[in-house]
């Protein structure tokens, strides 16, 4: 049980609807509530359908499919992760439209690439050699339903101060934004390190 909530803890950490609705600022600024959890909904369920099956298959897709390490990917996912980083601590907000771009399809746009990346698949492979396949898929749907509830608590608090303090939500997003980003750069850089470390054991 303990390995469970652990696991669940960890992709929820790497999903961080704190850093997440800093993508989609503009979405939580122009979508109703009720149309906004919607899209958010099926963009959870787009993330958990890919998720479990990185828990599930884990190595496999790597080394059967895509003819790869796991480690390769590690390592390129933390040098990704690292330019985001980089970009929030340089650019702030403006960082936010460079790197999220436009699609019509707003639940895949949000699915790809903001909550399926290189850290969240990462996380599901680790989650699926810790647990079973049935307790991996659980600790997947349970991290992401709590960070759908989360970031849809998160848009109502929006629409909530707003109104009333318009300023004070653009200092949490300039603030927050390169405060996340230096959470975005330890995470790559342990990433990156992980990928290394796993590489070195094979010589």
């Amino acid at each position: 049980m303990n390995d469970f909530f652990r696991s669940a803890a960890l992709l929820f950490v790497l999903l961080n609807p704190f850093l997440v609705i800093l993508y989609l600022v503009d979405m939580v600024e122009n979508l109703k509530r009720g149309q906004f959890a919607g899209v958010m909904v099926r963009a959870g369920l787009i993330a958990s359908v890919v998720f479990c099956c990185f828990a599930i298959l884990g190595d496999t897709i790597f080394s059967g499919f895509v003819q790869a390490e796991f480690a390769s990917f590690q390592i390129f996912g933390g040098v990704v992760f690292l330019l985001i980083g980089l970009q929030f601590v340089f650019r702030g907000p403006t960082a936010i439209e460079i790197l999220r771009g436009k699609s019509e399809h707003l639940a895949g746009a949000v699915a790809m690439p903001v909550l399926i990346g290189p850290g969240t698949i990462s996380a599901s492979v680790v989650i699926g050699k810790r647990l079973d396949p049935l307790s991996a898929c659980a600790a997947v749907i349970a991290a992401v339903i709590t960070f759908v509830v989360l970031i849809v608590a998160l848009k109502a608090l929006h629409d909530y101060v707003r109104p009333r303090s318009e300023i004070l939500v653009q200092k949490y997003i300039e603030i927050a934004g390169r405060i996340m980003a230096l959470f975005v750069g330890t995470i790559s850089v342990e990433m990156i390190m992980q990928g290394i470390r796993t590489w070195a054991e094979k010589f």
